[in-house]
């Protein structure tokens, strides 16, 4: 069993045995949180396993545009697989974050509560928090609130005290993932589109754009994507709506505003508009709720950036006094259901992890585990389990030391000493490391999201140019050539 995986991203795919397609165990269609936790699930047993990804980075898709907070599940319908499944993911992520580096803050939320209807809601919030497991809830008065959150708009009656809610790196989550699993033997191909899905026994022919791959069992993680998926192999039992949420991220002046995560009553479109603080040091304000047709429509609009600054307003007052940096937009995969859409198909070897809406990053390592006891039902043999390698991501987070204040780090390589992007304090060292790791990023945005390079409030007007030269270096170093492989 190899102890390396490939990483490519472009030539044709390894034609195995009489050139029909390299074959695997397992193959993996998406490489979004969810997929590259089943990948690196997967790896922990004697198999040959792929994960395939249209785009060209992991975590392009939901996964990297979301509020970024790690939920308790306090408020999922009880006794749905989700529920059970976002519990058991936010004790298993949580001790995972600590192994590897992943910056996690258990800064706890309140469900704020600003007419009466709501405030009158809270007792039974606090019940089917109980009936998810979660005890700790206690509803607090307008004083207590008005004191731990002292920024706070008027007429706030009253909240639901959350502990446990925390905030997370969405980003160095899929990246530890990814990593782990290519590492421990997963060969991952990127910008690989499956266009076409021949069953077959003992193998399923997967056609992509690079070539042909061999399966014996599937797994669907296809995320938006997942209905089209399902529909390559013959079933069609839900659809994917996808659930437009715009988001506002304030520079980092406002991050002492606010305390905790500051959460609405929810509604019937989800949790609602949120003011959070990110692991990052900014404020995030949003996201809205729309439902479209159209899944690649990350685009904002001036309607959905007027509704959050009218309801951030109400929120923190004072919050609309400070710069917002960045404005982008994220689809969630709603299916009609207030439930995950994971199903097994033992006839056809095929598993379908669809409808994992804003929760799968919490509940992703939770889900890999559930996922493999289907592939089992499907007639999986894993065989005995193996350690993983180590994996440890570079820390994103302010709450945790930075490289440029680490003097150790600096004495024994200046580059981590000298600071490239200025308003995010990213250094030479960390871009040329993110630009050597196992899983190198293929743009400029994932090179952002592995060191938050182009990140700050200018958007990379002041280190967008020595960035780009970097990065471009990087992919064609002196003394390479056109033609030379690399």
């Amino acid at each position: 069993m190899r102890t390396s995986g490939e990483v490519t991203r472009a030539g044709p795919l390894p034609g195995g045995e009489g050139g029909g397609g390299a074959a695997y165990d397992v193959v993996v269609v998406g490489a979004g949180v969810v997929g590259a936790a089943i990948a690196r699930a997967l790896a922990r047993h004697p198999l040959r396993v792929a994960l395939v990804e249209a785009a060209n980075d992991v975590g392009d898709g939901t996964s990297k545009a979301n509020t970024a907070i790690l939920h308790t599940g306090f408020d999922a319908v009880p006794g749905t697989l989700e529920a059970r499944l976002v519990r058991e993911g936010h004790r298993l992520l949580t001790a995972y974050a600590r192994e590897t580096g992943i910056p996690v803050e258990p800064l706890g939320a309140l469900l704020v509560a600003r007419d009466e209807q709501q405030r009158a809601a809270l007792p039974r919030l606090a019940e089917k928090a109980g009936r998810n497991g979660h005890r700790t809830t206690r509803i607090i008065d307008a004083a207590e609130l008005a004191s731990r959150e002292p920024h706070l708009g008027p007429g706030a009656l009253g909240a639901l005290d959350v502990p446990g809610e925390s905030i997370v790196c969405p980003w160095t989550t899929v990246l530890a993932y990814a990593t782990q699993a290519v590492r421990s033997g997963v060969d991952l191909y990127l910008n690989c589109r499956v266009e076409e899905v021949r069953a077959g026994d003992p193998h399923h022919r997967l056609v992509t754009r690079r070539g042909t791959l061999r399966a014996r069992h599937l797994v669907n993680a296809c995320g938006l994507y997942a209905d089209a998926f399902d529909a390559l192999v013959g079933r069609e039992d839900f659809t994917v709506t996808p659930r437009r949420g715009q988001l506002l991220v304030f520079d980092k002046f406002a991050r002492d505003l606010v305390r905790h995560i500051l959460l609405p009553v929810p509604g019937p479109l989800g949790k609602g508009v949120l003011v959070s603080p990110t692991v990052y040091g900014n404020v995030m304000l949003g996201p809205t709720a729309e439902d479209l047709d159209d899944k690649t429509a990350t685009g904002t609009t001036a309607g959905g950036i007027a509704g959050l600054l009218e309801q951030g307003g109400r929120v923190l007052p004072a919050l609309l006094d400070e710069e917002v940096t960045a404005v982008y937009a994220g689809l969630r995969a709603a299916t009609g259901r207030e439930d995950y859409r994971i199903a097994a198909h033992p006839a056809l070897r095929y598993v379908t992890v669809g409808g994992i809406r804003s929760t799968g990053l919490s509940a992703s390592l939770a889900i890999a585990e559930h996922v493999l006891g289907l592939l089992a039902d499907c007639g999986l043999v894993p065989g005995p389990e193996r350690p993983l390698a180590p994996v440890l991501v570079p820390n994103l987070g302010e709450a945790f030391p930075r490289p440029y204040r680490d003097a150790g780090l600096i004495a024994r390589d200046p580059d981590f000493g000298a600071v490239v992007c200025h308003c995010e304090r990213v250094t030479r060292g960390e871009i040329r490391a993110a630009l050597a790791s196992t899983i190198p990023p293929g743009g400029l945005d994932g090179l952002r999201r592995r060191t938050r390079a182009r990140g700050g409030r200018c958007q990379g007007n002041f280190c967008g140019a020595e960035v780009r030269a970097l990065f471009e270096e990087a992919r064609n170093p002196p003394g390479a050539y056109e033609g030379d492989g690399r």
